[in-house]
């Protein structure tokens, strides 16, 4: 490791003695272009926030912050009320309130904590991230990205295109997601992940907000093929009681515990797993934006210490040494440890967020 903190372009010059490199996006990556907005710890704090005391207390007593969950039990609580109690109509309408109340509440939180429309952000900072991005996905480029973030704004930088063919940036974008093929007229894809992983080169670890589960699959839901804002598109599937499908758990174990039981979030997180532990010819340089390294995240984050990735770049914002950026620090250090003896030694360096100038 340098002492001195590198810029970006330094560290990309060190990447290119390795095979292959990879991105993994935190909360960072979403505050750099927002952080009026993106600057809070999690979607259900700030759903909390408007909640009443009794649906807080119910997230609390089935020890979740789910709100599929949460709004399920709720839905269920209401049908065996009418076969116990079938007077207590009262009880019954309660219990639907309070989810319909939750739904909306978990809509504010996102129309409150979002961007409603693409072109809310300027072509020039889209073009900064595609550059940005580039670097990994770009032609010839062949790493993969993979973000610990739910919100949309890598969705819409990847889909972005620049008018211009002059400055015009190819990148991979494939998520898995394709036609239904059975409603090729649907205003959502559907993932195909099983059958189209082949090529893949996104992930998102913790799920996202255009992610709805159907059931039967895995949609999502298009700015593309509906025209509709992100808040009026989750407000109709949730009409149709689709949930968006995202990690809300507070602690890395029930985190792990949601992934565990969701086909396409345990088929990301085994996609970033082989990158951590494939070793691939020539080495591999993982690059993470945006992330403190926290134990909440430990499930994906010790996966790089316990593996044969070669070189850890790690951004910081500000001075590396102030109070939060020591605290990355050492919890940078705390995941290289970990590395098994007989494994290659995890080498790692400290890069500046500012210098890679991720949206201009």
């Amino acid at each position: 490791m340098t002492s001195s903190l590198l810029t970006f372009e330094q560290t990309l010059r060190m990447a290119s003695a390795y095979g292959k490199k990879h991105l993994l996006l935190g909360n960072g990556f979403s505050i750099a272009c927002k952080p009026d907005i993106f600057n809070y710890g999690s979607l259900f704090e700030e759903a909390k926030k408007k909640m009443s005391k009794e649906l807080a207390a119910i997230f609390a007593a089935m020890g979740t912050q789910d709100f599929e969950d949460v709004i399920r039990a709720l839905q269920n609580a209401a049908t065996i009320v009418s076969v116990y109690r079938p007077r207590f109509t009262s009880t019954q309408k309660l219990l639907l309130t309070d989810a319909d109340k939750l739904k909306a509440g978990l809509i504010q939180a996102v129309a409150g904590r979002h961007p409603a429309r693409p072109n809310e952000i300027s072509d020039r900072r889209y073009h900064a991230c595609r550059t940005f991005l580039s670097h990994f996905i770009g032609d010839g480029a062949g790493g993969k990205i993979y973000t610990m973030n739910y919100d949309l704004l890598l969705y819409w930088a990847l889909m972005h295109e620049e008018e211009d063919e002059d400055v015009r940036i190819s990148l991979c974008h494939d998520d898995g997601f394709r036609k239904d093929e059975e409603d090729f007229e649907a205003p959502y894809v559907e993932w195909q992940g099983e059958v189209a992983a082949h090529n893949q080169c996104i992930y998102y670890l913790h799920g996202a907000l255009h992610l709805f589960d159907a059931g039967h699959q895995l949609q999502k839901y298009t700015w593309i093929n509906t025209g509709k804002a992100l808040v009026e598109q989750a407000n109709d599937a949730l009409k149709k009681n689709l949930f968006p499908v995202f990690v809300a758990e507070g602690d890395s174990k029930s985190k792990l515990t949601k992934i565990q039981h969701s086909a396409y979030l345990h088929h990301s997180f085994k996609s970033f797993t082989g990158v951590c532990t494939s070793g691939a010819k020539g080495g591999t340089a993982l690059f993470v934006f945006g992330h403190s390294f926290a134990k909440n995240d430990e499930h994906i984050l010790n996966l790089i210490g316990t593996g044969k990735i070669s070189h850890l770049f790690v951004s910081l914002f500000g001075d590396q040494f102030n109070k939060e950026n020591s605290v990355i620090r050492a919890n940078v250090e705390r995941i290289v440890a970990l590395r098994p003896r007989g494994f290659s030694e995890l080498k790692f360096d400290f890069f500046d967020a500012d210098s890679a100038k991720v949206w201009g």
